[in-house]
């Protein structure tokens, strides 16, 4: 049986008798098209039926187009190809541990007066004094304090220096203490302890295993509110470390 005669029994099952003038050729061609309309929505239910299946969508859920290749999820970033994670800012060191500046250094010229310790090795006198320092992350640091000797002809020999590390180096209170780790020999003799103060300090006071121990003072001559201090060896030994140390002023309060 030909399409021709299938159609002609299904429009008389359902649609009852035709009038002879009908015009069968057109009602052929008009059903081919009518077969494949339904060929193709049949096709694409059938896909959407899959894609739902297959990606677990339910009622409710809304499914979104996976991004182009050359373009990052909504909501994220991609690394270009071959980039690595950012590397973390370095963190500020808590301190500086004072060290002897090399031979190789030049003499660093003091910044204001010379203050003298009163403490001698042989014809050669401790003293202290500020000089000028290069931070170049750290731009409210610009001196560090030295413990150097002198000559009786005044020529300089730095031999230790501390400066803060961080933040301002005129802020108020206590900076970096100076502590010799080196162990004593002819070339260079322990250096006391020391440090300096910012504020109207008139006494500072350091503890150690449970005994206090004065602190002697010279205020800055560029700038009085800085105040250099240091302990006689003979009451704190170089390089034993201090458990506490506190600074007062003229009344007695604490700073």
């Amino acid at each position: 049986m030909n399409e021709l005669e299938q159609l002609r029994r299904a429009m008389r099952a359902t649609e009852g008798p035709y009038h002879d003038d009908l015009d069968l050729t057109a009602i052929m061609r008009d059903g081919r098209r009518l077969r494949r309309r339904r060929r193709f929505v049949g096709a694409g239910a059938t896909a959407l039926v899959t894609v739902l299946v297959a990606g677990g969508v339910g009622l409710g859920v809304r499914w979104v187009r996976p991004p182009a290749p050359d373009r990052p999820p909504v909501g994220g970033v991609v690394a270009p190809t071959g980039a690595s994670p950012a590397t973390p800012p370095e963190s500020a060191p808590t301190g500086v541990s004072p060290a002897t500046p090399p031979e190789s250094d030049p003499q660093r010229r003091p910044v204001g007066d010379v203050v003298e310790a009163g403490i001698w090795y042989g014809v050669d006198q401790r003293v202290y004094y500020v000089v000028a320092v290069d931070l170049p992350k750290v731009p409210g640091v610009r001196i560090g304090l030295m413990a150097g000797r002198r000559t009786p002809a005044g020529d300089l020999t730095d031999d230790i220096v501390v400066n803060d590390v961080r933040g301002s180096d005129r802020r108020p209170g206590f900076h970096e203490i100076g502590y010799d780790d080196a162990t004593p020999s002819a070339a260079r003799p322990p250096v006391p302890t020391f440090g300096y103060f910012v504020g109207p300090v008139t006494r500072i006071v350091g503890t150690v295993d449970g005994r206090q121990v004065d602190a002697r003072l010279a205020p800055w001559s560029t700038d009085p509110e800085l105040v250099i201090f240091w302990f006689d060896p003979a009451d704190l030994a170089p390089g034993v470390r201090l458990d506490g140390i506190v600074a007062r002023d003229r009344t007695g309060r604490l700073l």
